[in-house]
């Protein structure tokens, strides 16, 4: 991203969280309770573990807002862990009096023995703490900055669960917009649309807790009100579906991205996959949305819909065969407390990834360094 820029810090277990995000123009109006509002909903969902008890996540704006309103300079959020209390002897940046027990046994799928093999690291702890989902929390705040924006400017996000596990989303009316199908959305313990596909969803859960296993799942963002234009298909690191790709599989357990049905359409004739260009009284009419708003890496005027898979979570309460990297013998895999089922969560990031990857856009494609001269360029 070069028009919007992000960029995060701290660890799971630290004092807390810390992002800057630059790039918003001045003249934004910006509320901590907005951003406060995205927070919550990250933290709900059926599935999820004990942390969400300790932590109720709040954001306070450190810089770049002045009475309610961006200044046009970087913009700064922190997130207090309220967790650090517990952790303090373990993750205190001074040197201690005695040092902690080191983490020597990786957990399969997780970042641990690579952050092993990439920092030299022989306490796995300090690959443990910064590669933790706990970071997205301030993803999700900086990402609620964007929406504000966004929404300014005519485009709305919403996101919502299509499986968990063997349990889908049934059939539904696609011509619900983005705002709608996020109050539903919100209205689930699993961020499902459909009651009855929802409590197949937390049944598969509940298996799953039984077993002391994990599920994934596929969630769906759907952006609403994006104009024609925006990406490119001249350079290959312009393309927005590209872009949105890579903003997508940079979540923690995100293991594939498609936008629009785009596994289903491989499937397909083409005859019945491209969507059809129409003559209509104001522009022009696309009866259907098979390439998810997105052509040659632009924009159609179509609504934007992307889809990411969520792996299983890789913590288990039956732990998995691993090796301890202090002896080179077999053992069990170390249990750190972990959610059972994340995929709901997941689909609250994914819409702070999209509405940050289209304000960079957005800007990139109009520019402006205040409000007013973005949304006059915007309207014109």
């Amino acid at each position: 991203m070069s028009n919007i820029r992000f960029l995060t810090a701290g660890e799971s277990h630290g004092k807390g969280l810390v992002g800057i995000i630059e790039g918003v123009p001045a003249g934004l109006k910006i509320l901590v309770e907005d951003i406060n509002i995205d927070l919550a909903r990250r933290q709900l969902g059926y599935g999820r573990g004990g942390r969400m008890k300790i932590e109720k996540d709040r954001a306070e704006i450190i810089s770049g807002v002045r009475n309610g309103l961006s200044m046009g300079g970087p913009i700064s959020l922190t997130i207090e862990n309220k967790d650090w209390a517990n952790w303090k002897d373990k993750m205190a940046s001074e040197v201690m009096d005695s040092v902690p027990e080191s983490v020597t046994i990786p957990r399969p799928g997780h970042a641990d023995l690579a952050g092993h093999y990439k920092y030299g690291h022989d306490d796995l702890r300090n690959v443990i703490e910064r590669s933790s989902a706990r970071e997205t929390a301030m993803r999700v705040g900086l990402g609620a900055v964007a929406k504000l924006l966004l929404k300014e400017c005519g485009i709305t996000i919403g996101s919502h669960v299509l499986s968990i596990n063997q349990a889908f989303l049934s059939p539904y009316d696609e011509e619900l917009s983005a705002t709608e199908i996020k109050e539903l959305a919100d209205s689930s313990r699993v961020r499902c649309i459909d009651e009855e596909s929802s409590e197949r969803m937390i049944d598969a859960i509940k298996e799953a807790v039984t077993e002391k296993d994990t599920v994934g799942g596929v969630f769906e963002v759907i952006a609403d009100g994006v104009m024609p234009g925006l990406g490119s298909y001249v350079h290959w690191d312009r393309k927005l579906d590209g872009k949105l790709a890579q903003s997508l599989m940079s979540i923690p357990a995100i293991k594939g991205v498609e936008v629009g049905p785009a596994f289903d359409n491989a499937a397909l004739f083409g005859s019945k996959v491209h969507d059809e260009i129409l003559p209509g009284k104001e522009s022009y009419i696309r009866p259907s949305n098979r390439a998810g708003g997105l052509e040659g890496g632009v924009t159609n005027g179509k609504p934007i819909v992307v889809r990411a898979a969520m792996k299983p979570i890789s913590t288990l309460r039956q732990p998995l065969k691993s090796v301890d990297l202090a002896t080179g013998k077999e053992v069990d895999s170390r249990y750190e407390r972990s959610d059972v089922c994340a995929v709901p969560a997941a689909a609250v990031i994914g819409e702070s990834m999209v509405a940050l990857t289209l304000a960079d856009a957005l800007l990139e494609k109009f520019g402006g360094d205040s409000m007013k001269e973005l949304l006059s360029r915007v309207k014109s």
